[in-house]
């Protein structure tokens, strides 16, 4: 055990996830946490040199929330292997087989598929859907001494059928469907589908299986493709930015690659791609929420531990006062893997910076790989954190698939709670339903929101347990140790609405929708100011405050011009109904070509996160330590 560090060892003596050969450690790890000993067939060395180092408290403690993970999802059904349901079957019953159910795991692992007659090609082996290569590569790679060898010879076999030539351009005679009643259906052996986490998906899979049966062609062709879409997170950031539903999904994709590709290029790129999406989930995460925004928000996760990117999030980061109460049997794939973030990203994470901060970062086009879509960035963000809360903006606010605006406001209990505007009438899509129009300027802690149709109808999501004054026609909102000031411009602030909020009740049973709705045939919205102890003393104070000192200048509001004086500091917006709206913060024009950077501070050195535009690293400080990651 000589040639093992401490962080070895203490990863092994807790999982054994890298065939350790000790038989002390075996012991122990059987009574600390009973079946998590599966072996995958790779050599310790392999799997951990050059994985980011934690210290042995972090490691302990990433243990123990496995472990309580593992104890929660054991003993539970699977499901089915139907279409494309290994997403969920297969992690399941990997996870009930770490739980110690090892017969039921490998038999449902091993069973003929639900539609073997639809791979007769791949010898009745399922490698079509990308979610089920996913599921496919750790159950072989992983636990596939515990299969029986004839059935894995099987699956090796097929592998070799699906990669003797590149499976995306071979065809069937017809479309084949994902579900019954899907529509992005393809004729290519492999799941077609483009998206940046199908396509880790079914980039590491077919990699894996090509480099494992010995189809160079084809592994070569996939290794170019891999460093492809790794580079172009260096170069201009990930199209599917910030996903709060597809982060996770990306995440366990490049693990499978980290953990089991024997070319160490690849398994450098793997970790480069890992480190990378981390340090952008650290941004948005904070004690079990994720916030900010964020692209493919589906309104259902503006609430602690409810967006499916924080349960790998939480895994390696937590940092929240209550556990996750429904964790993801897609953690099988942390659980398993050697890889750990690096301690600045955990920093990061834990927002464990000088605060406030505030950054400008951009966000390319979601089909970033065509050509002439690098050229500029798509989306401009700004995200300022107090020290109770942050929040997000877009220049061009929510609209299509993503949010514009989000705030997450600590709570002792919950964790954070939150705070989400934006127009439209659908309280179950409040942070995407949009009518169109929307500008936000914003600088630090202060925003002008401003739409130019008529009548806008405006939403605001807020917990119940918020205090409401108003005062001056100022709308004054108390959260826990953060405070609001909401001007309308041209708006009627008509209060909680309890029909919008009845309907959001089933998945947001502790919060509330407030409406508005724009007056006469101008501009219309609100301005925002945000307060905390730190900065005004209590709520008491900060109203007083805001109302002796900030002013709205609307004098100009027909021509699409307002300007908010704060306590500290001023933001002006005049209104583009095409273009970025024109910005001045603090009396300074914004330009958004000198802004291109992936992440920014907007002032000052390059902490504690900074990524020029395409200049292929990323640097962070958090914490007392310090990461840069690049592709060689």
């Amino acid at each position: 055990m000589k040639h093992l560090t401490r962080k070895t060892i203490t990863f092994c003596l807790l999982l054994l996830p890298l065939g350790c050969n000790s038989t002390a450690a075996k012991k122990d790890s059987t009574q600390q946490l009973q079946t998590i000993s599966a072996q995958p067939s790779q050599k310790p060395s392999q799997q951990v040199s050059k994985s980011n180092q934690w210290t042995p408290e972090m490691e302990a403690e990433f243990q123990q929330r496995a472990k309580r993970i593992i104890t929660k999802l054991s003993g539970k059904n699977y499901g089915t292997t139907s279409f494309e349901s290994e997403k969920r079957s297969y992690p399941r019953a990997m996870i009930d087989f770490l739980g110690g159910n090892r017969e039921k795991s490998i038999a449902f692992l091993q069973a003929e598929d639900a539609d073997a007659k639809s791979h007769t090609h791949t010898l009745g082996i399922d490698f079509y859907s990308s979610f089920t290569l996913k599921g496919q590569v750790r159950k072989y790679f992983y636990f596939g001494k515990y299969l029986d060898p004839a059935y894995r010879q099987r699956m090796k076999q097929a592998m070799q059928l699906l990669t003797v030539e590149d499976p995306l351009k071979r065809r069937f005679p017809e479309r084949r469907k994902f579900w019954a009643r899907g529509t992005d259906n393809c004729d290519s052996w492999v799941d077609c589908r483009n998206t940046d986490n199908l396509k880790a998906m079914r980039n590491s899979a077919v990699y894996l299986f090509a480099e494992e049966t010995g189809n160079e062609a084809t592994r070569q062709a996939y290794k170019k493709r891999i460093r492809r879409n790794i580079s172009t997170l260096y170069q201009i950031g990930q199209g599917e930015w910030d996903s709060e539903t597809y982060l996770g999904h990306t995440i366990t994709a490049y693990l499978n690659l980290y953990d089991f590709a024997k070319d160490k290029e690849v398994k450098s790129l793997a970790k480069a791609g890992l480190d990378w999406l981390l340090a952008s989930g650290a941004m948005k995460y904070w004690r079990g929420g994720f916030g900010g925004p964020t692209k493919r928000d589906y309104g259902k996760s503006n609430c602690v531990w409810c967006s499916l990117s924080t349960h790998e999030l939480g895994l390696y980061f937590h940092d929240s006062p209550i556990d996750d109460p429904k964790p993801s049997p897609d953690s099988v794939h942390l659980i398993t893997s050697s890889y750990r973030p690096d301690p600045a990203i955990v920093a990061l994470a834990k927002k464990q910076f000088s605060k406030p901060l505030e950054l400008l970062n951009s966000k390319p086009t979601y089909e970033n790989w065509k050509p002439g879509n690098d050229t500029a960035p798509k989306f401009h963000e700004t995200l300022y954190f107090g020290n109770t809360f942050q929040i997000g903006t877009l220049a061009k606010g929510s609209g299509g698939d993503w949010n514009g605006f989000k705030m997450m406001a600590f709570n002792q209990e919950r964790g954070v709670d939150y705070f989400v505007a934006g127009t439209g009438t659908k309280p179950n899509k409040i942070s995407t339903s949009t009518v169109g129009g929307d500008n936000i300027a914003q600088y630090r802690n202060l925003l002008i929101f401003l739409n130019d149709k008529q009548e806008t109808p405006f939403q605001f999501f807020l917990p119940k347990s918020a205090r409401i004054v108003t005062k001056n026609n100022i709308t004054f909102i108390g959260y826990e140790k953060t405070w609001l000031a909401l001007t309308p411009i041209n708006l009627n602030i008509e209060g909680i609405n309890e029909t919008k909020t009845s309907e959001i009740s089933k998945i947001y049973p502790q919060d509330q929708i407030l409406t508005a709705t724009g007056t006469g045939n101008s501009y219309s919205g609100f301005a925002l100011e945000i307060g905390e102890q730190e900065t005004h003393g209590n709520f008491q104070q900060f109203q007083n405050a805001v109302l002796t000192k900030s002013r709205l200048d609307i004098n100009k509001i027909n021509n699409g011009v307002v300007e908010y004086q704060g306590v500290k500091g001023k933001v002006k917006l005049e209104h583009q109904a095409l273009d970025l709206p024109k910005v001045w913060r603090n009396g300074k024009f914004h330009d958004w070509k000198n802004h291109f950077a992936v992440y920014q501070k907007s002032q000052g050195e390059k902490t504690p996160i900074y990524q020029g535009w395409k200049e292929g690293q990323i640097h962070i400080e958090a914490g007392g330590y310090k990461f840069t990651s690049k592709l060689k």
